[in-house]
């Protein structure tokens, strides 16, 4: 039966119904277990998997679906837009989710093949009468985001339809987000989305796509939606004058700085330092973020979201006009310090004391102010990291000559972070230190050694790429940064070693070889579909209602787990119950975003020693929504996030497989550093 392995899109095109072609369809109850195993190998079973898809019963279509969903396979594009057609309604639905999670492939699909997902798609919504279905063929046109699905969904906003425009206007957001122009958008409908007698999930749509348009032509709008009763408008509507406004507009925006809800105060503040980054003379919004001093002295009462605003200004970043504002706020900090009323507030005091100043240092483009930051609080490691890394971002300052000291760091996470200093801004000093790593023990930073070796363009590194080119078989995690220092170092001679990636078993090796041998050859390169060996790594279902309570240095809060998403959640539960989360922090904290924990190293790089493959839901990351963490297709493993607000660009991206059930407040007091005491699992 390879006929339909090898030619499915000309089966389906007959129908399925060519009797050479088609094989016999499991009944349901053998259909159901197998389809899991299937997926969780990403196998198409032989053509089996595309027959129940199109053929089975409506639970096994439904199911079948969201398998062909899960693999993202482009060859399975006929059976998934076949279901658009079907005559049940959750079929259709499940087709149209399907298509969207298709159109999120972390493998570039061709211009022909978006062409006939967006002709599909049109023509599914242009007929389709069932309100949810119509939603998600929304959503999904949103995700694929080619013009003719920025027209329709444009068309859209106008829908008399109850929910239509709301879900049109977040989907044209999503669009933006995904690269998409919307320069002919008519923002009046948007206007009409933001009136105040509009259902909440109208105006947040209005917000969304005003601040994703990034258009000036939205400022009006955006400064009166400043004003709206629900927060995650405000903040949007904030985030949107960051973007298209001018110092102007500091005193309308500085007057969130003050909102109680810290994530809007958090994005109030990121907006004034992009603000600020327009000035020239004086600066009001320099002037309002002055305001942030007295947030010092409520972190130090033990109310650390207040540091979120902080927090968000120094991600941000100042230029360097505003050296003045972040040298007051450090002062504030410390002078709270005496009055903390604890050891953990006295903790974020400093560690937002060293954020701050890692911010001054990328003004200066050299580690001067983390060098004695954090008043004897943040150990050197975490101090010496996160201002190399806010170095690396001092593009224009010249060479990074002062990171190459740190290169021979002893700890491994000061080392991964001097090279990302180096990588972008290299100096010709870091050659022979950055060549010496390719050979360490840590597989992480002599991956990043490879990838900076490449933009250092140092020739005598080669073999030392090389031999670790050979490993990547073994080690997949090292694909991305090794296949990019050897595409740098050894051009097309790089081209027989990728081509024998293209077929490895793990997803993210073949990307990776595939867009690493399209770039040398300038030849479109797609990888072939490989399934995962019948002994490949499996991780158990969680228990049926399970939940996870996290005990962090900031109080406990509780997690429903998805039982749509069996594995990704055994797999925390696995390794909750080992105790793996002990000791390990929230290392990555992004007011408004996310805050994400998981990582044993403790910056980003770390996991458990394997991936487990992604199980995209239908659950939409709202606020406390828990997701799985990536790198690329297939590659999580211990790394999770949660929601501080709605995310609708990365529904159908990343696994989203449980949401908070109690202490949403906790959440929102996380700050980077913050420390995970243990993971309880129940039952």
């Amino acid at each position: 039966m390879d006929c339909l392995r090898a030619a499915v899109p000309a089966c389906l095109l007959w129908g399925l119904v060519l009797s050479g072609c088609v094989r016999s369809v499991p009944s349901p109850a053998e259909a159901g277990g197998e389809i899991s195993v299937w997926e969780d190998r990403r196998s198409l079973a032989d053509g089996r998997l595309v027959d129940l898809a199109v053929r089975g019963s409506e639970p096994e279509r439904v199911r079948a679906l969201r398998a062909l969903a899960r693999i993202q396979e482009p060859s399975t594009l006929d059976a998934v837009l076949a279901g658009l057609g079907a005559a049940e309604a959750p079929v259709r639905d499940e087709a149209a989710f399907a298509v969207g999670v298709l159109a999120l492939s972390w493998e570039p699909l061709t211009d022909a093949e978006k062409a006939r997902m967006t002709e599909a798609l049109l023509a599914a919504e242009a007929a389709e009468k069932n309100e949810a279905v119509r939603r998600t063929l929304l959503e999904s046109l949103g995700k694929l985001a080619t013009p003719g699905a920025v027209k329709r969904l444009t068309e859209r906003l106008s829908d008399g339809h109850s929910g239509v425009p709301g879900q049109a206007a977040v989907a044209l957001g999503v669009a933006a987000r995904r690269g998409a122009s919307l320069a002919e958008v008519p923002l009046e409908r948007a206007a009409e989305l933001l009136q105040s007698h509009q259902p909440e999930a109208f105006r947040y749509g209005g917000a969304y796509l005003l601040a994703s348009a990034k258009r000036p032509e939205a400022l009006g709008l955006l400064r009166r939606c400043l004003g709206d009763e629900a927060p995650d408008v405000r903040a949007q509507c904030a985030k949107g004058i960051g973007d298209v406004g001018g110092p102007e507009d500091a005193a309308v925006v500085g007057r969130l700085l003050g909102d109680k809800v810290p994530r809007v105060s958090a994005e109030a503040a990121r907006s004034l330092a992009k603000l600020a980054a327009r000035c020239s003379g004086d600066c009001t919004p320099l002037d309002e973020l002055l305001a942030l001093s007295p947030r010092a002295g409520s972190v130090a009462k033990g109310d650390s979201a207040a540091g979120h605003a902080l927090l968000a200004l120094a991600q941000q970043g100042l230029p360097e006009a505003g050296s003045g504002v972040l040298v007051a706020l450090r002062r504030a900090l410390q002078e709270a310090v005496p009055v903390a009323a604890s050891e953990v507030a006295k903790g974020d005091l400093m560690n937002l004391d060293c954020r701050l100043a890692a911010a001054l240092d990328r003004q200066m483009g050299a580690l001067d102010e983390v060098l004695r930051c954090g008043g004897g609080q943040v150990p050197e490691v975490r101090r010496l990291a996160l201002g190399l890394r806010e170095v690396a971002q001092s593009r224009g300052k010249g060479g990074a000559s002062g990171a190459v000291q740190y290169l021979s760091h002893p700890d491994a996470r000061v080392r991964l972070a001097a090279l990302e200093a180096v990588a972008a801004r290299p100096v010709p000093e870091a050659a022979a230190p950055v060549r010496a790593l390719l050979g360490g023990d840590d597989l992480v930073v002599a991956a990043s050694a490879a990838s900076t070796a490449g933009k250092l363009k140092d020739a005598e590194a080669l073999p030392g790429v090389r031999a670790l080119a050979e490993r990547v078989p073994e080690e997949p995690d090292m694909a991305a940064p090794v296949g990019e220092g050897l595409v740098a170092l050894a051009g097309k001679d790089a081209e027989p070693v990728l081509r024998t990636w293209l077929t490895h078993p793990h997803a993210n090796v073949r990307r990776v070889a595939a867009e690493s041998l399209t770039e040398l050859t300038g030849q479109p390169v797609r990888a072939p579909h490989v399934e995962l060996p019948e002994n490949a790594r499996r991780s158990e279902p969680a228990p049926a209602g399970s939940t996870l309570t996290f005990r962090t240095s900031k109080g406990d809060f509780t997690v429903a787990l998805d039982a749509e998403a069996p594995l990704t959640s055994g797999n925390l539960v696995t390794l909750a119950r080992k105790g793996y989360f002990r000791g390990i922090t929230f290392h990555r904290v992004v007011p408004d975003f996310v805050a994400q924990g998981g990582d044993p190293r403790g910056d980003g790089e770390g996991g458990p020693g394997y991936s487990i493959r992604c199980e995209m839901t239908r659950r939409p990351y709202r606020r406390g929504v828990l997701g799985m963490a990536l790198s690329g297709k297939d590659t999580g493993g211990s790394q999770f996030f949660f929601t501080h607000s709605p995310q609708p660009y990365l529904d159908g991206r990343y696994t989203a497989f449980g949401e908070v059930t109690r202490g949403m407040d906790v959440v929102d007091r996380l700050l980077e550093g913050d420390t995970i005491l243990d993971v309880e699992v129940s039952p």
